[in-house]
């Protein structure tokens, strides 16, 4: 403790501070990477004008209170207080439209990763540049926002993604780390940096219609990989972060990454052929390319890892949003036992003793639409045959099963594409309870499935780590950095997929689908 104590007195410590969906946490790690504090503050988006949204109030009082919160946490442990940093990192739910103008003024309501309102500029654009650009994306957003002929679209001239804004704050600098990037425009794996051709194209399409835009590329911020300095924390920037003045500027800044990078190096699946499973609010699966697909689909998106190499990535935007409704339903009911496990440990532990289909229930879980599904707009149920056995096993393990079904439909693509998997990674506070999710998730995808001891800590954890590496990575290669540095000594637990598992599981995915109409 009196080590701790006095290498956060000396701000040798490095933080990484992470807005996800639900919860904005700062995770802080010592000498030997392991998380030594940590502050979290609950938030929630709202649907407004048809769009879900997070207001820039909502961004930085969450990010102030995680902040805090942390600092509580040292000065309760630690007895010392944060006043400096040596490295601090911003990463953030990917994608969706921030757009402002010449001076960072908001021109529209921040619209999140979670809106499905881009369907024509999506199928536009990709038909455009034979390659699949999601709803989610910015540019699909900031293209849609042309079609609808928004006033505002004449004024953008910046564009950025939630951890980019929140960077600038910080640092002044205009930023993102390439994987953060790759979910703005598509990313060119040979230079790191946006795809030329498709730029043009862009341009080309964008000066045929009737408002004048600038060029893309002058929109978009400046492209760095994962090691490269973005800056360092200014004085300005540190009273913004803790308005009680204790934390000094000086920080260096790491590129600002996406929670998609950030849970790839938090379960060290960055190199060819090893992928990861992150589960929250939504769950997608990353999966590093050895080479590039003969196709582009729909359901899977090219984007980047932190250091720039090709990764197949199946995005579901519905995963665990129906587990916690109904878990919150359950808690007028169960009674919590001193010393127990807590609600979610009790439900998710009864779901074992469920049928391996459920039984014929199914849960459809879309608090908003699905692409990958092919569900347009939010589809909350729970059906089951006459003949299905409706028991409480059976509609837990329904429910955890619906966490993961929309990403089976994108993953068996994957597999068509005879693309290469020695490694899967799972990660998020659905992995807690030892064996559960994980081996749903293995027979769900017919892949073995490791979780690390750090599994639940995933992605604010994950950018403390690119923090520390843009502080001392020294010229090494994040892959090389993350096995000989981070996880030498991690502890590990893998799961193979069962046949019979496997077989309950495709026969709930089937029931899956007629629940859909299909």
């Amino acid at each position: 403790m009196k080590d701790i104590s006095s290498y956060i007195a000396a701000g040798k410590a490095v933080v990484g501070i992470e807005f996800g969906s639900t919860r904005i946490k700062a995770v802080m790690t010592g000498e030997d990477f392991a998380p030594i504090a940590m502050g979290a503050h609950d938030w929630g988006n709202k649907l407004e004008n048809g769009y879900w949204t997070y207001s820039l109030a909502d961004i930085e009082n969450g990010i102030r209170d995680a902040y805090a919160k942390m600092a509580a946490d040292v000065k309760a442990k630690y007895g010392v207080e944060v006043e400096a940093l040596a490295a601090l990192g911003i990463s953030g739910m990917m994608h969706g439209y921030l757009p402002f103008d010449e001076n960072w003024q908001l021109l529209a309501p921040f619209r999140t990763w979670r809106n499905t309102t881009t369907a024509k500029a999506a199928a536009e654009l990709s038909a455009l540049f034979s390659f699949n650009i999601p709803q989610r994306w910015s540019i699909a957003h900031f293209r849609q926002a042309m079609l609808n002929n928004e006033e505002h679209v004449s004024q953008v001239k910046h564009l950025t993604t939630l951890a980019g804004y929140v960077h600038h704050i910080l640092s002044g600098e205009n930023v993102l780390g390439v994987g953060e990037a790759s979910g703005m425009f598509p990313i060119d794996p040979a230079t790191g940096d946006y795809d030329e051709g498709m730029k043009e194209k862009f341009d080309a399409l964008a000066a045929s219609g009737s408002v004048k835009i600038p060029a893309i590329a002058l929109l978009l911020p400046k492209v760095l990989g994962a090691g490269e300095k973005a800056g360092v924390l200014t004085d300005e920037g540190a009273k913004w972060l803790d308005p009680s003045g204790k934390l000094k500027g000086g920080a260096l800044m790491a590129p600002p990454e996406g929670d998609a990078g950030t849970g790839m190096v938090a379960t060290n699946a960055v190199a060819p052929r090893t992928g990861n499973v992150s589960a929250g609010t939504s769950v997608f699966a990353m999966i590093v390319l050895e080479k590039a697909m003969r196709g582009y689909y729909p359901e899977i998106d090219v984007v980047a890892t932190p250091s720039g190499k090709a990764v197949a990535m199946v995005h579901c935007n519905n995963c665990t949003n129906e587990i916690n409704a109904w878990i919150e339903l359950f808690k007028g009911v169960f009674t919590q036992v001193p010393g127990g496990p807590n609600i979610y440990g009790t439900l998710f532990h009864e779901s074992l003793k469920g049928e391996k289909d459920c039984g014929g229930v199914v849960v459809v879980p879309c608090l908003s639409g699905e692409p990958v599904a092919g569900i347009e707009d939010a589809m909350l149920r729970v059906t089951r045959s006459p003949e299905a056995k409706f028991t409480l096993a059976n509609f837990m393990r329904a429910q955890i099963y619906s966490a993961f079904v929309s990403l089976k439909l994108g993953m068996d693509i994957l597999a068509k594409e005879d693309v290469k998997i020695d490694s899967l990674t799972g990660h998020g506070g659905i992995f807690k309870d030892k064996g559960i999710a994980q081996q749903y998730l293995a027979d769900a995808l017919n892949t073995a499935v490791t979780c690390m001891s750090t599994a639940s800590e995933g992605g604010p954890w994950g950018m403390a780590v690119l923090a520390a590496y843009a502080l001392d990575g020294a010229g090494m290669p994040l892959e090389e950095y993350l096995t000989k540095k981070v996880f030498s000594g991690a502890t590990s637990e893998t799961l193979a997929p069962t046949a019979d598992g496997v077989a309950g599981f495709d026969r709930y995915a089937e029931n899956f689908k007629k629940a859909l109409g299909r």
